[in-house]
C-alpha cells in the first residue's frame, strides 16, 4: 500500500483472511486493517474459519470466528456456505451479533492464544497448502524470451 501511495495509485478494495487465530501471528487485522482503514480502502474479510482447520482447533465455536470478523472494520465478511446448516449459521451469528468492546475482543482471543502464536492452524500464512498456482506452475506460462535470457534455466 505504500509503494502503491508513492505512485497515486488508490486501491478501492482489498480482500484479506480475517479470522480470530489472526491476532496472535503476522495479523492482518493489527498490520493492514489500520492502513487501510486510514486509506479509505474497503475491506473484504474472507477464511473467518481457516476454511475449517480453525475450528478444528477445539478452542472456539462458529459462531466465535464470526463474532470476532464481524466486529473488525470491514466493509464486507465473505463466508462459504454451501449447505442449509452454515446459512443458519450465518443468519444467527449476525442476529445475535453486538459490537464488541476491548475486553470482550481481548478475552475472545485470549482463548485461543495458546494455539495461535505458532500459526499452525493458519495454514495459509504457513504453508503453501491452499497456494494452488504453486502446485500449478504451469498456469503462469512459459518464460518469455526475455526472461530466458535473462536468468537462464539452470541445470538440474
Amino acid at each position: 500500500m505504500d509503494v502503491a501511495q508513492q505512485h497515486r495509485f488508490h486501491f478501492d478494495t482489498v480482500q484479506m483472511p480475517l479470522n480470530i487465530m489472526d491476532a496472535h501471528f503476522r495479523s492482518f487485522s493489527q498490520l493492514v486493517v489500520p492502513q487501510a482503514v486510514k486509506q479509505q480502502i474497503a475491506v473484504l474479510g474472507m477464511k473467518c474459519f481457516g476454511s475449517g482447520v480453525i475450528l478444528k482447533s477445539g478452542v472456539v465455536e462458529p459462531i466465535d470466528c464470526l463474532h470476532y470478523s464481524l466486529n473488525l472494520p470491514l466493509s464486507v465478511l465473505i463466508t462459504g456456505i454451501n449447505t442449509q446448516q452454515l446459512l443458519d449459521q450465518a443468519f444467527a451469528a449476525v442476529k445475535s451479533f453486538r459490537p464488541m468492546d476491548e475486553a470482550a475482543v481481548s478475552a475472545l482471543i485470549a482463548k485461543i492464544q495458546g494455539v495461535a502464536l505458532n500459526g499452525k492452524y493458519e495454514l495459509f500464512k504457513t504453508t503453501a497448502h491452499f497456494d494452488t498456482t504453486a502446485r500449478h506452475p504451469d498456469w503462469l506460462g512459459s518464460d518469455s524470451p526475455t526472461v530466458q535470457q535473462l536468468a537462464p534455466q539452470l541445470p538440474g
